[in-house]
């Protein structure tokens, strides 16, 4: 079972006969078979017409809408999970200070360790670059630190500094002088670099999510992340040990392989009117005490072309089936096979069938 990926705008998915066809723009037609279709992601703007809704359902198949850039905007889901009980348990242990610290450990300690392993090979190449080796040792100092520390904020607060860190010797493994890297940045990405990284970590996002609700799981109730009003928090939780086995090893191979060029980018300028990238409108006092609304300037970011994300799809999901050592079970899956096995991991620890949650550690 695939997930295909839709890039298109104006197209249009129409039933036909047995099958799923997408007319595009330009009149060319796609087919897409149903029954060995998984999941069905639509990056951009997608016509789709009753019959096909109705296959769509029949067939159970999960659809995603992306924006054009990426931006998650909802989703079809089909099938209901009835385990009440296994979400009853869900939201008891949001008032388990012991089991959300315990969590919450395991996954910064995961992703710090991951990103700690990826520095580490980056500086291999290069060890005459000393400030390189004392950002290393300081990011040992600080996944020291997490084991010792039970207070979430706190927890986040080691994360950031992680995340300095990590993404201070990450520039350093860009290699061509076109790609652009002035640390991270989001909503929008201000360079071609963090276009790439904003989404794929989108894609996985994607991918632990459904795990999630296929295993009857809320993907609303986390345990690490502060929850929000529509915010899918477990996802963000279980999707942080795979950053950087799976997007930030990408992003740089995507660069330094040539897979991606100058022409795969594009500057846009955007505004709260923006459609891709609204900017946020903050509500502040005037001086009268009267509550106004503050519109932000107008602000360029870059995204990926038409092209720009075929190619990192392509990519992804070929990352997607590397195989490598899975310890829990002792033998080889691909990174697809281990996101649902990890999401199962998390399940019975939940339920209190395993005692601690054991993220994916890069070896």
């Amino acid at each position: 079972m695939a997930t295909i990926y839709i890039v298109s705008e104006n197209g249009k998915l129409q039933k036909k006969g047995d099958t799923l066809q997408l007319t595009h723009h330009d009149g060319t037609i796609s087919t897409i078979f149903p029954f060995k279709t998984e999941q069905l992601v639509i990056l951009g703007s997608v016509e789709i017409t009753g019959g096909a809704l109705r296959t769509l359902m029949r067939h159970g198949i999960e659809t995603i809408f992306l924006s054009s850039n990426g931006k998650f905007q909802g989703k079809l889901v089909f099938q209901e999970h009835k385990n009440v009980f296994l979400r009853q348990k869900q939201f008891r242990l949001l008032d388990s200070h012991d089991f959300r610290s315990a969590i919450s450990q395991a996954i910064v300690e995961g992703k710090l360790k991951n990103q700690l392993s990826f520095m580490q090979r980056i500086t291999r190449r290069d060890e005459k670059r000393s400030f390189l080796n004392q950002v290393i040792e300081n990011m040992k100092r600080n996944i020291q630190k997490v084991s010792e520390t039970k207070d979430l904020a706190s927890l986040r607060g080691l994360e950031g500094i992680g995340a300095k860190y990590f993404f201070s010797v990450f520039r350093e493994n860009i290699i061509p002088e076109w790609a652009v890297f002035n640390g991270r940045s989001m909503n929008p990405p201000e360079d071609n670099v963090n276009a790439v990284l904003s989404f794929l970590y989108t894609l996985i996002l994607n991918r632990v999510d459904a795990s999630i609700e296929e295993e009857g799981l809320d993907p609303y109730v986390g345990y690490y992340h502060e929850l929000d009003y529509g915010k899918r928090t477990l996802a963000f939780d279980l999707m942080e040990e795979y950053r950087t086995p799976l997007a930030d090893t990408l992003c740089c191979a995507l660069f330094n392989l040539g897979v991606l060029s100058q022409d795969d980018f594009r500057e846009v300028v955007f505004s709260s009117e923006s459609e891709e990238f609204p900017l946020a409108t903050e509500i502040s006092p005037s001086t009268e005490g009267e509550e106004q609304p503050v519109v932000y300037q107008e602000k360029k970011g870059v995204l990926l072309t038409k092209e720009g994300l075929k190619k990192v799809i392509a990519q992804f999901e070929k990352k997607l089936e590397t195989q490598l050592f899975y310890t829990p079970l002792s033998k080889h899956l691909s990174y697809k096979r281990i996101i649902r096995e990890q999401v199962r991991h998390f399940r019975r620890v939940l339920a209190g069938e395993e005692r601690e949650y054991k993220p994916l550690v890069m070896k």
